[in-house]
């Protein structure tokens, strides 16, 4: 009897000792995974989501990955990030201009709807200056450098900010569509006109979103 108490003992005291080893290797392996996983995050150096453009220029297998200078490096991706920051300085400034151009194409175009056409040609070359502008912002926030992280889950004026640049893109393709055919079919002009404030409108409030 005594035997078999001790033998009991003995297993107990064994599968008690396996337990622990097993468990505090399962934890270690854990925390190896943990910390794998932690020191990729820190490795990876593209955003998992991008714009389309961006991914087409700047992916892992993008356009730009062609060249030496814009190899898939973390010094080299320091670089990209100064050249985004760059690039959406110029995206703010030109943005301006663009916003006080639209102001005045408004004054302007708000007399040549009234029927003062001595101003036509003054309406169009600010058209195209605005045009010129407008989408030379669009260009350098398309195909900029993706930012180093991904965006935070929730609501953020960076988002508020893209959901609007939707908006007043879209109104500015139709503002230049109608533009073309106001002239052959008046009926469009009043849609033309509608377009324009459109656009002027989410873009002034794109601006103050993320200014603001």
């Amino acid at each position: 009897m005594k035997y078999l108490l001790l033998l009991i003992i003995v297993c107990f005291l064994s599968s008690h000792t396996y337990a622990q080893t097993d468990s505090t290797q399962t934890n270690t392996n854990t925390l190896l995974q943990d910390l794998s996983a932690s020191t990729a995050e820190q490795e990876k150096l593209l955003p998992n989501k991008m714009m389309i453009t961006q991914r087409i220029l700047w992916g892992e297998k993008g356009l730009m990955r062609k060249f030496d200078r814009f190899e898939l490096t973390p010094e080299k991706r320091q670089q990209e990030l100064k050249l985004r920051r760059s690039a959406l300085v110029a995206h703010q400034v030109l943005g301006f201009a663009t916003l006080g151009g639209m102001i005045a194409q408004g004054i302007v175009g708000s007399k040549l709807y009234k029927g003062d056409y001595r101003i036509k040609d003054t309406h169009e070359a600010l058209g195209a200056a605005v045009n010129f502008t407008y989408f030379t912002t669009a260009s350098l926030s398309l195909f900029a450098p993706p930012k180093a992280l991904d965006e935070r889950r929730g609501y953020s004026s960076i988002k508020v900010h893209k959901w609007l640049a939707v908006v007043h893109m879209s109104a500015m393709i139709a503002t230049n569509l109608l533009a073309e055919r106001a002239d052959d079919s008046p009926r469009l002009k009043s849609y033309h006109r509608a377009a324009a404030y459109t656009a002027f409108g989410a873009f002034a409030a794109s601006m103050i979103v993320i200014k603001f």
